[in-house]
């Protein structure tokens, strides 16, 4: 790929969202506790009727989680 073409890469926005941002964004919303308690016991549609425990245990991109627990908890736009 020249210099040229990878400056001209389209960029992915928002950037993508690791699994260490995910925790941190649950944290952020629940507390530490509570975040890990809602992780695993909170079912989420978007997600195949998955907790975001079974779901990255299946593979599922972190963005797409934080996509579908952002919708699940109706968070201000600002936190998407």
């Amino acid at each position: 790929m020249s210099l040229l073409t990878w400056a001209c890469a389209p960029v992915a926005w928002p950037p993508e969202v690791r699994e260490a941002e995910l925790w941190a964004r649950l944290t952020r919303h629940f507390g530490r506790v509570q975040a890990l308690v809602w992780a695993e016991g909170h079912v989420i549609g978007q997600l195949g009727s998955r907790t975001v425990r079974e779901a990255l245990a299946a593979g599922v991109p972190c963005k797409q989680i934080w996509h579908a627990v952002w919708q699940n908890l109706e968070l201000p736009a600002a936190d998407r």
